[in-house]
Order: structure tokens, then sequence, then C-alpha cells
């Protein structure tokens, strides 16, 4: 089965040079690999967070989004996460995507040029239109919230 693919375009500012623009780890792979274009290495003690930048900015179609999101192996192996997670990439934002990273680990991390900090999912999503009513529909689930179904 052939998946579907939306153009995207992409800026390039001056200290993402010589860094791979977003890819596909995969084949498979929903997620793309955001590097950190920092200009020199950054140490990220337990418990501090950081802003990384990617060196890029994209234009996205109307009715896209970005999700930006963190690494698995990060997480396990060092306890590295991101804030703000996901972090969302609105059509009509230009900016320089960044990521707010924090250190939950025991060690302090490194986080080099041109390592893969964050994933980054392109998503189509609805422009929701809310109309107000006195009653909703009844479900079998109904309006039971946390811990309703038991352990």
């Amino acid at each position: 089965m052939k998946t579907e693919t939306a153009q995207i375009l992409i800026k390039r500012f001056p200290h993402h040079q010589g860094l791979d623009l977003p890819f596909y780890s995969t084949e498979g792979a929903s997620g793309m690999d955001l590097t950190a274009a920092v200009e020199k290495d950054v140490v990220l003690l337990p418990g501090k967070r950081a802003l990384i930048p990617t060196g890029v900015a994209i234009s996205l179609p109307r009715g896209f989004e970005a999700q930006v999101r963190p690494r698995s192996g990060l997480a396990l192996k060092h306890g590295l996460g991101l804030l703000n997670s996901p972090g969302t990439i609105d059509s009509d934002y230009r900016g320089e995507i960044q990521v707010i990273m924090i250190n939950l680990g025991e060690e302090p991390f490194t986080i080099k040029r041109g390592a893969r900090v964050a994933q980054m999912v392109i998503a189509q999503h609805v422009t929701a239109d809310f109309k107000v009513v006195d009653e909703l529909d009844v479900t079998l689930r109904n309006d039971g919230g946390f811990g309703h179904t038991g352990l």
C-alpha cells in the first residue's frame, strides 16, 4: 500500500549549514528525525531543560500540522524528554522549529551538533465548529471519568 505524500516547503537557516534536512530513518517511519543545529555542545544537567534549535522552518499546507515528539531511545537510555510534547507546528507558523528538551535522567547529557533530538510527524486535521446544546447524546460510558473501568 502506498502512503500519501504532502509537499512541505522548508527553509534552512545559516546555523543549519552542513546538517541533514528532516528525514525518515526507516521505510515505515511515521516520524522524521530532527537534528540539533547547536553552534557548540549543550550539556543538559539532570532536572534542567534547554531550547534546542533545529535550524529549519517549514510551510505546511492549510489543514496540516506538524507534531514534534520525543525520541524513544533518548527517553529510555538517557531519561531525555521534550516538554510541551507533542509540540504543535501550525500551518501558519514560519519561525524556526525548536525543541524544549529536559533531562529527567541521573547523569548530564551532551547534545552535539547534528544529533537526532526529536521526531516530527506531519498530520492532517479538521477545524471544529462548536454548536451549543442543552444535552449531549447518551453513550454506554456517558460521564464515567478517571478510573471508571476499575483496575
